[in-house]
């Protein structure tokens, strides 16, 4: 039977390595467990969105996605081609464009309806518990950085939350994910990647995209409340009413989601970011909120084949259950793929000991 210490324990063990903190769905569940515990977007688009339009259960398939992106870029060029092909149909590239139209619709009414419209809806409370636990890794005196896997706001909501609480001193954060004021427009409602300035200063980094990151061409965007006073959720969807969109790691398989990761610059830095950490002996890796599925083997590879010495990770209830059993074994091979030269020293943490939320 493995050993299950409590987080400070697991903080205590850590030492002097600098503490990098990997962030997966559980983080979410915790805050909001009846709102963040579903499997994909994809997954729920499809049982309830696409059930009213069963040919757009057909276009994933046909097109082999899970990418909404994917999916909408491939309607709305057909309906271009609509006129050329197919004359005798005047009508079928207006469906075409409405089915487009209805994937973008699904897209920001799944994570809508997933998702806290506004921070006011998570507790100052909360709030502060999180920025507690943050500060072991991007405290003003840690040097750590922060990896999520997560699409939601939560984590974004959490380091930009700065209030005390109750006359309770504030949790200072060290919080940098890139994103600076577009030089070319200073009035810009958004910021922009500052992607070949000051990125080797990032130490927060959305390995898979997130709901407030668009890809605008040129550019990826951060659309931000303090700019416009407008709800984050609110400018999505008109950001994509331009045809601009999140920018997610939405496939079903790790080789599919490395794929997407490779073609975009922003999410391509973050994971050699997390590659780089990983191969240095003087730092060490907090795992929270993730099952080590299979679905996420580009990112487990890199704990395997990388040279950090201690990896701490979360288990939530009894380490003899059946999840938590199997990610004790994932954890294992993870071991067995260092040398003895760089061996990996796995411990196992209470999630809820860590209190992230309070």
């Amino acid at each position: 039977m493995v050993e299950v210490i409590s987080f400070q324990q697991a903080l205590d063990r850590s030492g002097k390595a600098k503490r990098n903190l990997l962030l997966g769905n559980g983080f979410s569940i915790a805050c909001e467990p009846r709102v963040f515990s579903y499997s994909s977007l994809y997954e729920q688009a499809q049982s309830s969105a696409f059930r009213t339009t069963p040919e757009l259960q057909n276009v994933f398939q046909a097109l082999e996605t899970n990418d909404f992106e994917v999916a909408i870029r491939a309607l709305e060029d057909s309906a271009k081609l609509i006129p050329i092909y197919a004359p005798a149909a005047p009508n079928l590239d207006q469906t075409i464009l409405q089915h487009a139209r209805t994937v973008k619709d699904a897209l920001i009414r799944t994570i809508a309806e997933n998702h806290p419209a506004t921070p006011s809806e998570v507790s100052d409370q909360k709030f502060y518990a999180c920025r507690n636990f943050l500060s072991n890794f991007i405290g003003s005196s840690s040097k750590g950085r922060v990896y999520t896997l997560n699409y939601d706001l939560l984590l974004y909501w959490a380091v930009m939350h700065d209030e005390s609480l109750d006359g309770s001193e504030p949790i200072e954060l060290t919080r940098d994910d890139g994103f600076r004021a577009d030089q070319d427009n200073d009035s810009a409602d958004y910021v922009i990647w500052n992607g070949e300035g000051d990125s080797f200063k990032q130490n927060i980094h959305y390995l898979h995209g997130a709901v407030h990151l668009f890809d605008a061409g040129s550019d990826l965007k951060k659309y931000t409340w303090v700019n416009t006073g407008i709800p984050l959720l609110t400018q999505a969807r008109s950001a994509m009413d331009q045809s601009m969109f999140p920018l997610f790691v939405a496939e079903g398989t790790s080789q599919n989601k490395l794929a997407k990761i490779k073609h975009s610059a922003y999410l391509h830095h973050s994971f050699k970011s997390f590659y780089r950490v990983l191969q240095e002996t003087n730092q060490s890796l907090f795992v929270y909120g993730h099952s080590l599925a299979d679905n996420d083997q580009h990112v487990l590879d890199k704990i395997g084949k990388g040279r950090v010495r201690n990896l701490f990770i979360s288990l939530y209830g009894s380490p003899q259950s059946s999840s938590n059993q199997q990610i004790i074994a994932k954890a294992q091979s993870l071991a067995l793929m260092r040398n003895d030269r760089y061996p990996l020293d796995i411990q196992f943490y209470d999630a809820q000991s860590a209190q992230v939320w309070g």
